[in-house]
């Protein structure tokens, strides 16, 4: 019924033409595969031809005339047809009613093309209809898709279906719309060219995070197994949403480096690398490196990558840093300045990271350290102690470097403490230091004799010689009377330079000194040889007190007793040899295993002393020994105290034999003392354990 409900418009049309050879049939029409088809269709003859043998009907394919032998998809006289149309067509339509209706049933893509139809009234009165209907037979719906998706704008998608089988109405659902933000869908009927399509529109918003997604579009019929889906890709164009590049790098001088660039945009963008507004590399392409070969401090700096692709630009930017050690300072010139000017000397340098810069005078640190590229010393109201060499040292962890500059400050000329004169065997000799800048010159006056010495003259030396700053002048008084006349010296000294001169009066400082040390040693003197001779005649009155006749005494206690020494131990001090007391002693044998041997010792004599009667002096203290002594041997006195140290002593080597004369430079009013000799024969040999006594 709704094809005839298509007809009747054409049927109006027809009432009111005259007579022709006419057709009316879809220009287009489209069908499912193994669904059908109905191809409406309304034709015109002359009004004039008689109908002797009814009419008949032809639907040929592909080709409109017969005579080309084009196949047969319908014919009205016959079933004979092409084979591929064998039991698949029907005419419909009343060809009385001049309706020529076509329905093909189980259509396949084969079938796809023009359909033409031929009408047969009788005899002569045949006639092909060159208007044709194309037929297109789909395996999938039609999805109308924009030319062009771009992102954040509203998307339509419309899917299609044929609705020309009378048998079955299409149904058209959307798949994959899950992750789509707010869809919405509406469905629509359209008659079009005697053709019927139902559709069905998606619509949203698509994001970038789209570009790429599946949608698809399902038609099935109803109580069929018939399914139909296309799927489509959407290309959404959207402008860069990211653009990626290395973080910012620190990279030593003469290194080499390569900067990435990534772009996530729809289409591909150009790609751009900029160092400021230098634009280093550019490339049509979703990423892109810029390779730097050999770095120098000068490309250190903010590197951006600029991605375009039409829809938008977008740009990041990274900071590479060059490191490399500091530049040699540069500093002030070498300065000459005046004591009491102030100054500012200045540092600058490159180096990174930022390097610290450091004041040095001399070698010892001036100042503070700062950290920075510049540094300022002041320098306020300089005193001699000023003057010498600064150095700027600039420094990071990649090296160090430094510049000098020296300061001079001239000043007038200061006298020193070390100007004086002193007595010397030839006279008086003055000397006069000064320090200045320039060096001062040294003048000596003699305002006794109004005398300016400045060079050597037949009386006085004149020397003069100066290191660095410092001026030493000197002259020499040769007559001892030009100083005795009034008991002083009277000799001033004159400095001078460029920037002032003085003269002072040069004292005698030595004379009060020399005077007291050749008093205080002449009393010390005889002070300390007061002292010997006391302390030898208290020894030597002691001895005889105490021991009668030594000789005698030592053959009486050695007749029988056993002889025993003790080891001499060493200690802080030397502890004093002990014969006849408790300790550690070893019995040396007897008195018949002893050879016979002459016991010897020494005593101090002062010959030729003064006597209290005034008797004539001495010519100094000598030490005298017994005539059979052995050289290198030492002998110490004994103590008269005590008769075992005295026994002691006698059997120790002599010791004083050799001991050089006392020599004293003033006689001192003492007794003459005479040596006393003691000789005592001892029958004795010495056993190996004391050999080394002797």
């Amino acid at each position: 019924m709704w094809c005839l409900e298509l007809l009747l418009p054409l049927l109006l049309i027809v009432k009111d033409v005259s007579g022709q050879w006419n057709v009316w049939i879809p220009r287009d029409i489209s069908a499912m595969t193994n669904s059908c088809v109905v191809i409406p269709c309304t034709f015109m003859y002359p009004s004039g031809i008689r109908l002797h043998y009814g009419i008949h009907g032809i639907w040929y394919f592909g080709q409109p005339y017969p005579q080309l032998f084009p196949p047969v998809v319908f014919k009205t006289r016959t079933e004979i047809v092409h084979e591929s149309y064998q039991g698949r067509t029907k005419l419909i339509g009343d060809l009385h009613q001049r309706n020529c209706t076509l329905l093909i049933s189980n259509i396949g893509t084969e079938h796809s093309g023009r359909y033409y139809f031929r009408a047969d009234l009788g005899g002569a009165n045949i006639y092909t209809y060159p208007d044709f209907s194309e037929l297109k037979v789909l395996d999938q719906p039609n999805i109308d898709i924009p030319e062009e998706i771009v992102a954040d704008e509203n998307l339509e998608l419309t899917c299609y279906a044929p609705d020309n089988c009378p048998e079955n109405s299409p149904e058209i659902q959307w798949m994959y719309t899950d992750y789509l933000p707010e869809p919405e869908y509406t469905s629509d009927y359209v008659a079009e060219s005697n053709t019927a399509v139902l559709s069905s529109t998606l619509t949203f918003t698509p994001r970038p995070m789209h570009n790429g997604q599946l949608l698809g579009c399902r038609v099935s019929y109803p109580n069929t197994t018939l399914v139909y889906e296309r799927l489509i890709s959407l290309d959404v164009k959207y402008a860069p949403r990211s653009v990626w590049v290395n973080v910012s790098a620190e990279v030593m001088e003469g290194s080499s480096v390569t900067l990435h660039c990534e772009v996530d945009s729809n289409p591909p963008p150009r790609i751009s690398w900029l160092f400021g507004d230098q634009q280093l590399l550019w490339d049509r392409a979703s990423n892109a490196s810029l390779s730097l070969e050999d770095l120098t401090p000068s490309q250190e700096g903010i590197y951006t990558c600029v991605g375009d692709n039409g829809y938008g630009v977008m740009n990041t930017s990274m900071y590479l840093a060059v490191l490399y050690p500091p530049s040699e300072p540069v500093v002030n010139g070498s300065l000459t300045i005046l004591e009491g000017s102030s100054i500012s000397l200045q540092c600058s340098t490159q180096g990174n990271p930022t390097p610290t810069l450091t004041w040095l005078k001399d070698g010892e640190l001036v100042g503070t350290i700062t950290a920075a590229e510049v540094s300022v010393l002041e320098l306020l109201k300089l005193n001699p102690q000023g003057d010498g060499q600064y150095r700027c040292l600039a420094e990071n962890e990649h090296g160090r470097a430094s510049s000098s500059l020296n300061i001079t400050v001239e000043y007038a000329p200061v006298l020193l403490d070390e100007s004086k004169c002193t007595v010397v065997r030839e006279g008086v000799q003055c000397v006069c230091m000064a320090t200045g800048n320039p060096e001062p010159i040294i003048e000596f006056y003699l305002p006794d004799k109004n005398i300016t010495v400045n060079d050597t003259d037949g009386r006085y030396n004149y020397y003069t010689h100066t290191d660095g700053h410092t001026s030493t002048g000197m002259i020499k008084l040769r007559e001892k009377g030009e100083r005795l006349g009034n008991s002083a010296v009277n000799v001033h000294c004159s400095i001078s330079n460029m920037y002032g001169s003085e003269s002072f009066h040069l004292e005698l400082q030595q004379e009060k000194k020399y005077m007291m040390a050749v008093i205080v040693g002449t009393i010390g003197g005889v002070a300390v040889i007061a002292f010997i001779i006391a302390a030898v005649r208290y020894v030597g009155h002691n001895n005889k007190k105490e021991n009668g006749n030594p000789g005698q005494d030592l053959v009486s206690k050695l007749e029988n007793p056993a002889l025993y020494y003790s080891t001499v131990k060493k200690d802080k001090q030397c502890l004093r040899k002990k014969v006849g007391e408790d300790g550690d002693y070893q019995p040396v044998g007897s008195m018949a295993e002893l050879e016979r041997q002459e016991l010897n010792y020494a005593a101090l004599e002062f010959l030729g002393g003064r006597s209290r009667d005034g008797g004539p002096q001495g010519g100094g203290m000598t030490a005298a020994t017994t005539p059979r002594s052995r050289p290198n041997e030492s002998r110490s006195f004994p103590d008269p105290s005590s008769p075992r140290d005295t026994v002691a002593a006698m059997l120790s080597p002599p010791s004083s034999r050799h001991s050089p004369p006392l020599q004293t430079s003033s006689p001192s009013p003492v007794d003459t003392i005479t040596t006393l000799h003691h000789h005592t024969e001892i029958p004795h040999r010495l056993p190996p354990s004391l050999t080394h006594l002797k």
